[in-house]
Order: structure tokens, then C-alpha cells, then sequence
């Protein structure tokens, strides 16, 4: 593990991964009879940025209902966290929701923002620090779905919340959110607590519209994917040749996103070459739909008893607050 200090108030901690553990998983994942890619690549310096552009769009429900929540229930939120708490953000991103939680806290000591987006969550952590001076602020590069070491380092007393919002549990198959619910327990510790985001079970034209936008930000976002493994793993994927489709699977409730090969073609990464057949897609993402009762029962099922949860008054999306158990 490396130690930097890219600016004087914020600790930084690299436990990021290496070039060969990307190359590897692409590789892997795109040898399966049904090809995918893990999604949390899509998040290079031009894809975190894509998605910011994401959240901003008429058709994306989550980002605004989320705000919405979390501005409407921030003094609950304190008093359930008490004085002086640690907060842990998995997948930091541009840590726009945290700041409206930090506002809430009563005298939030830490905040540590987790995130595989190196240059994104250096930027994002730097300006968080300049607008909350009197937290103490860590970045962690690393990918949060892999087990991490949280030390009681530097006072680090206080009550630990995990916070993971964006409804980002959708994009793990039951049995990995479960995986990781379990995961960010241990880190958080016996008497810590997780607030969570998660999008409801809804219509399905208002799923699909949140991820066949107008203005093509998502197959933009999507399509980076191909692009950013030309330019870091020396491949050759014809952009042209995929395009961006979402639809959303009845039997397992999720969206899914994939990107279409418009024709027989192959593509090389190094001395490896991947055949694809016209209408072939590889599978990016998934977004799994809950309702309350089932994603309440799928956190007590890891180590989590629920609290409390809110919804908006459309009932589109939903904050959990979780206690260890």
C-alpha cells in the first residue's frame, strides 16, 4: 500500500488496481459463452464524468429523488447517527449527496470517500475538504467490492456510517449484494450504521426511459467502456460497430445494459481475439428493482437489521438506515 499526500488536509491511500487485474477481468469476462464486462470500469476519468451528466438528465429519476430525500429527512438522519460520526462513502463518485449528509450530522468528525475513479475522487475529495474544513478527510482509492482494511487511525472513535447512495446495490445480482452488504458490515463495525439508496419496483416505461435517454449521455456512457479498453489495454473494438441497448428483464426485475455488435466482426486485445456475431451483445450492467419488504429482508440476511425507510411521495425510490447487527 502506497502513501501520498496530494494535498496537505486529505490523506490518500492507494489500494487501486493495477493495469494487469483490469486487463485480466476483461479478458475473462469477455471469454464467457455470453459475454460481459464488470461495470465498474465504466468509471475512467471520462466516464465519471459522463455519468455526472447522467444525473442531470430529465429522464433520470434516481439522482433527484435521492436529493430530494435526503434534504427532506436530514435532521432524522443526525439524531440516529449522533455526535461526532465517521463517515464511509462506498463509491464516492463526484461526492455531491454526501455534502447535503455532512451538512445535516451533528459535527461530523471524518469522512472517508472509497471510489475506483482515481483522478475523480482526488478532485472531488479536494473541493469536499475546501468546503467542510473542519473534517478530517481520507480518499481511498480502491474498488469497494473487494475487502478492505479501516483502521482506528487518527481519533477515528466515533460511530462509523456507511453511506452508499445512487441506488448502486441494484448493479450486484442478489447474491453479490448480499456479498457486499456483509463486506461494508465488517468494515463499518460492531454499532456502525449504513444509510443506503434504492429505486422501487415501477412501471416499465419509466425504467426504460431512464436509460435510453434522449440525448444518448447513457450509450455515450456505455460505449466508453470499448473505448477506454482501446486506450489502456492496446485493443482494437470498432466503436462504430456497437451501439447502446437497455431493457428491462421481467423474471429477474433488473434493467439491463448491453452493448450490440452491428455485425460479424472481431476485436483484439494484445494477442487475444474475441469473434462476434451480428446481434451479439456483451452485458455491462445490471439494476436490480426492490421493494421495501424485499430489500429489507435481504439486509437482515447480511448482518444488517433494519431501522427505518423513506420514500418519496410517488414512492419511485427509497432510503434505508441500517443498524450492524
Amino acid at each position: 500500500m502506497q502513501e501520498t499526500q496530494p494535498r496537505a488536509r486529505i490523506r490518500f491511500r492507494d489500494e487501486g488496481p493495477e493495469v494487469e487485474d483490469f486487463k485480466t477481468e476483461v479478458i475473462e469476462n469477455l471469454s464467457r459463452e455470453r459475454k460481459t464486462l464488470p461495470c465498474k470500469f465504466f468509471y475512467d476519468k471520462t466516464g465519471s464524468a459522463l455519468f455526472d451528466r447522467i444525473c442531470e438528465l430529465d429522464e433520470y429519476y434516481p439522482t433527484r429523488t435521492e436529493i430530494s430525500l435526503l434534504a427532506r429527512h436530514g435532521e432524522e438522519f443526525a439524531e440516529l447517527s449522533g455526535r461526532a460520526c465517521h463517515v464511509i462513502e462506498f463509491g464516492s463518485g463526484s461526492s455531491v449527496k454526501v455534502k447535503l449528509l455532512l451538512d445535516k450530522l451533528d459535527e461530523p468528525a471524518t469522512y472517508t470517500a472509497i471510489d475506483i475513479s482515481r483522478d475523480h475522487l482526488i478532485g472531488a475529495t479536494s473541493a469536499l475538504a475546501e468546503e467542510f474544513p473542519e473534517i478530517d478527510v481520507e480518499a481511498v482509492w480502491a474498488d469497494y467490492t473487494q475487502p478492505l482494511s479501516m483502521g482506528r487511525e487518527n481519533g477515528d472513535a466515533g460511530r462509523r456510517l456507511g453511506f452508499f447512495p445512487g441506488s448502486t446495490i441494484g448493479n450486484f445480482a442478489p447474491e453479490e449484494a448480499h456479498a457486499f452488504l456483509e463486506r461494508s458490515a465488517e468494515t463499518i463495525g460492531a454499532g456502525g450504521s449504513m444509510l443506503i439508496g434504492v429505486d422501487l419496483k415501477k412501471d416499465e416505461e419509466t425504467l426504460i426511459a431512464a436509460y435510453n435517454d434522449r440525448e444518448g449521455v447513457t450509450a455515450a456512457f456505455n460505449e466508453n467502456l470499448l473505448a477506454r479498453i482501446n486506450r489502456e489495454l492496446e485493443a482494437d473494438f470498432d466503436l462504430s460497430a456497437f451501439s447502446h441497448d437497455a431493457v428491462y428483464n421481467r423474471e429477474h426485475g433488473r434493467i439491463e445494459m448491453h452493448l450490440v455488435s452491428e455485425r460479424d466482426q472481431t476485436a483484439t486485445i494484445g494477442d487475444r481475439s474475441f469473434d462476434f456475431r451480428a446481434g451479439e451483445t456483451i452485458h455491462t450492467e445490471n439494476s436490480y428493482k426492490y421493494s421495501i419488504e424485499q430489500f429489507q429482508g435481504l439486509c437482515r440476511e447480511a448482518n444488517y437489521e433494519p431501522v427505518q425507510a423513506w420514500t418519496d411521495p410517488a414512492g419511485m425510490f427509497s432510503l434505508h438506515y441500517l443498524n450492524v447487527a
